[in-house]
């Protein structure tokens, strides 16, 4: 405990690169992941976590401290397929309040992860925590989207109860926080859908809409439910905001016009919301 603590310290204070070179070794918890939220329960398996049903507002491990009357800084979650080829990328920020994030890597290690590496840096925006993640089964980055949106779950459940002044914040903080988001998340934020040429071999796909629990898959499916592949891309959580840009194609080669109105259109049916945006191709 007083070697965790002392490591955490020195994480708190330094503002030098941190790399950590040596994989954790985490183990398989096969428990469902059963999220209630507005009354709907959202079920993405075999990878469990657990939420929150009301932070606390105790200090904890991964708390620094901080003044009611400070300004609450939008957290964000990336979770990036692009940037490394061997190792799925999460970087995490909430302004200058999360400290070594412990607490988060030894909850990962409950989806079957291993950590290759991790790395801590500052700038203008904050403090930003990155993690290089692999199966440990495998020792391959992560593919299954099920157990992507768990690893986001998993984040923003730690950030709930580690830092529950964040709930005012984030989508789950209407359920599970401690106090609400001012918006009305149904209501008060528009859905965008855009599609890119990218290139003779593929597309990009660009979606902005509100959060919620298990949007990822559910992207994800719509998509390949119409024989559109994805190849890669990063899913980030911006506050109330979800932003998904996915590498797409169909059959090997970028997706035709007519193709990309079927898919945005299919993509706007399923987030439709009084203020979804007509986009144009």
């Amino acid at each position: 405990m007083a070697v965790a603590m002392a490591f955490a310290n020195f994480l708190l204070h330094s503002r030098a690169k941190v790399v950590v070179n040596q994989p954790f070794s985490f183990c398989l918890d096969t428990n469902q992941l059963h999220i209630l939220y507005k009354e709907r329960t959202w079920r993405l398996s075999p990878y469990g976590t657990k939420i929150i049903p009301r932070a606390s507002p105790a200090t904890t491990m991964e708390d620094e401290g901080y003044n009611d009357s400070d300004t609450i800084p939008t957290p964000k979650v990336i979770i990036d397929q692009d940037s490394d080829p061997d190792a799925t990328v999460v970087e995490i920020t909430f302004g200058d309040r999360l400290g070594a994030l412990l607490d988060t890597m030894n909850a990962l290690k409950n989806l079957g992860l291993n950590v290759v590496k991790a790395n801590v840096f500052l700038d203008s925006s904050g403090k930003h925590n990155k993690f290089a993640i692999t199966k440990a089964d495998t020792g391959r980055k992560v593919e299954d989207p099920e157990l992507l949106e768990a690893i986001r779950l998993t984040i923003i459940n730690n950030l709930l109860q580690y830092h529950p002044e964040s709930s005012s914040q984030l989508a789950l903080g209407v359920a599970f926080g401690v106090e609400p988001p001012k918006q009305q998340v149904d209501l008060d934020i528009a859905t965008h859908v855009h599609v890119y040429d990218d290139g003779p071999d593929r597309s990009l796909l660009y979606v902005e809409t509100a959060d919620r629990p298990g949007l990822l898959v559910d992207l994800v499916k719509i998509i390949t439910d119409i024989n559109i592949a994805v190849e890669s891309g990063e899913f980030d959580t911006e506050g109330l905001l979800a932003k998904a840009k996915f590498h797409v194609s169909y059959k090997g080669k970028a997706i035709i016009k007519p193709l990309q109105l079927v898919l945005a259109n299919s993509l706007r049916y399923f987030l439709r919301r009084p203020t979804t945006e007509e986009a144009s191709f």
